[in-house]
């Protein structure tokens, strides 16, 4: 279940949020660029492995993710720019993610590590290009959802495997394959969703 979808069972959190940190001063920019912090020590965690740690940086980062947008929306300070800027962070900050689970010592499961780390990647990021191809293409009006696992739903999964790799690595290794598998189901749903779509327009 899409956590887009269910969206609005949050805004009234969303809104108290956005009212406690808009008293920071700090513009819904700044509380995006904020979020590379926690990031940054997540990573160091994990090179450590020192997993608890991590995982406890990654969800900081993720709630970061969460304040900038709903200060923006209490402040009256929602820009396309901010939006962009977004988006961008947070490619960069699942692809630093991913670049710190490089550096963990984890069971092989079929084929290397690094291989599933490279298909999760990847499979992140033709997730995301998938949406914004069809809309620079024209291919959609609005913006493209749908698939298996979006980037809130991709974090939840990694958290809990990163949480569990304090108990065994084996856990996080498994949850790689299981991100590497169905992120690249989910780019390929929203290809097919484009695709099904045009042609049913075209008949």
């Amino acid at each position: 279940m899409s956590l887009y979808k269910n969206r609005d069972k949050f805004r009234g959190f969303s809104v108290k949020v956005g009212i406690i940190f808009s008293k920071f001063g700090l513009s819904p920019n700044q509380w995006t660029l904020l979020a590379i912090i926690p990031t940054l020590f997540a990573i160091y965690f994990l090179i450590k492995e020192q997993f608890l740690f991590a995982a406890a940086f990654l969800i900081i980062s993720a709630f970061f993710d969460l304040i900038d947008g709903s200060v923006a929306r209490v402040m009256g300070k929602v820009s396309k720019i901010g939006a962009y800027l977004d988006t961008i962070m947070d490619r960069y900050i699942e692809g630093l993610i991913a670049f710190g689970l490089l550096f963990c010592t984890l069971p092989v499961v079929l084929l290397p590590t690094y291989f599933w780390i490279f298909a999760y990647f990847f499979g992140s990021f033709m997730t995301t290009y998938a949406k914004s191809a069809a809309k620079e293409k024209e291919l959609v009006e609005n913006e493209l959802r749908g698939g298996l696992l979006e980037r809130a739903e991709r974090l939840i999964i990694l958290f809990i495997g990163i949480l569990l790799a304090h108990i065994d690595p084996l856990y996080l290794a498994y949850t790689i394959v299981v991100l590497a598998i169905l992120t690249n189901v989910s780019a390929l749903q929203r290809m097919w969703i484009v695709t099904r779509e045009k042609s049913i327009n075209m008949v």
